[in-house]
């Protein structure tokens, strides 16, 4: 009999989590309940936020508890129901965790139906899933942008700042990205007609970031933290908003706790930008509404994406290292199973 594979939370890290920090166990699936529905999950997110929920700290959601589900979202199709609200064959996505079928309640907020007209299942948990939504409220309600003004992004080919630069292009701003290495920024600056790319691994960003904005920044889309923070807030404009969404260079720390974070960094200048951390289920109302306007954007051309795809459920703590390390180029996600 098909059982569940699930990856468990099984010791808190100091650093880079390590295999020793994840378990691989086998359950049997049970049968469902009233008004219920069993997922086959076909792909996982892997997402940097996931190294911080590891953490025994404070934040803006709780953290995993010893023999917890790894955390995260997948999206699949259901294969048996005890619900009016879903059929079988209806494709879903839904926050519940790292394992390869999900028993789950009909009218469970983790939940959302796909429409396979907005893309595909694996474009769900990328640009027209979260990170794109994130990119899409992020830059447009915290960022506030204004035709003609310039727009920072670090991590700029990845899946929220491939995605933050390229609406911000469509807004009719400028746009540079920051990313690591050549391959990275021609990406960047090529495919997803970015104004610029500077490689942040090359040595001279404050210098070249100061070249590619002579009128100083506007919108400084927050990533990844550190020195890349510093490099950009000399530049920061009077009146600069700072959406902060995440940063990436800290999350392997042994106590984050002890950071300097973009909040510090910020707050140090003589004229401190407009900025605040904000996650993407401020706007949960909104989702379907962004979905859709991020597949137009698909549809017609003007918002590219590309996707790093690995195999395996037992392979995905491997695949959250790369992400925290940088080693991925899109989104990445993990196959699961097939779609059939």
């Amino acid at each position: 009999m098909t059982k569940n594979k699930q990856v468990i939370f099984a010791k808190r890290p100091l650093g880079e989590p390590g295999d020793e920090c994840f378990r691989i166990e086998e359950v049997e699936i049970p049968e469902l309940e009233s008004d219920q529905i069993l997922i086959k999950v076909c792909w996982l997110s892997i997402d940097p936020y996931m190294r911080g929920r590891m953490n025994d700290n404070k934040s803006y959601v709780a953290p995993l508890e010893i023999g917890d589900i790894m955390s995260g979202e997948s999206t699949g199709i259901v294969i048996k129901t005890s619900s009016d609200a879903f059929a079988v064959g209806d494709r879903v996505a839904a926050h519940m965790g790292w394992q390869s079928y999900i028993v789950a309640d009909a009218d469970d907020a983790r939940l959302m139906k796909v429409d396979l007209s907005n893309g595909s299942l694996a474009a769900h948990l990328g640009v027209v899933g979260m990170p794109g939504r994130t990119a899409f409220f992020g830059l447009t309600e915290v960022g506030k942008p204004q035709a003609g003004e310039t727009l920072v992004v670090a991590a700029a080919s990845g899946a929220v700042g491939s995605a933050v630069g390229q609406i911000a292009k469509i807004r009719g701003l400028r746009a540079i990205g920051i990313a690591g290495g050549p391959e990275k920024c021609r990406y960047v600056k090529e495919e997803l007609n970015f104004d610029a790319c500077i490689d942040y691994k090359a040595g001279k960003l404050a210098e070249e970031l100061a070249a590619a904005c002579p009128d100083g920044i506007d919108i400084y889309f927050e990533n990844v933290g550190g020195d890349v923070t510093k490099a950009v807030a000399p530049l920061l404009n009077a009146g600069a908003r700072v959406p902060i969404c995440g940063y990436i260079s800290n999350y392997n720390d042994e106590d984050i706790t002890q950071a300097e974070t973009p909040f510090h960094i910020l707050k140090q200048l003589q004229d401190v930008p407009e900025h605040r951390f904000f996650v993407v289920t401020e706007w949960r109302e909104r989702w379907l509404e962004a979905t859709r306007l991020l597949a137009g954007w698909v549809a017609d051309g003007s918002l590219k994406y590309k996707e790093s795809i690995g195999e395996g459920l037992e392979n995905a703590p491997g695949y959250l290292r790369d992400v925290l390390k940088g080693r991925n180029f899109g989104k990445q996600l993990v196959k699961v199973a097939d779609e059939d």
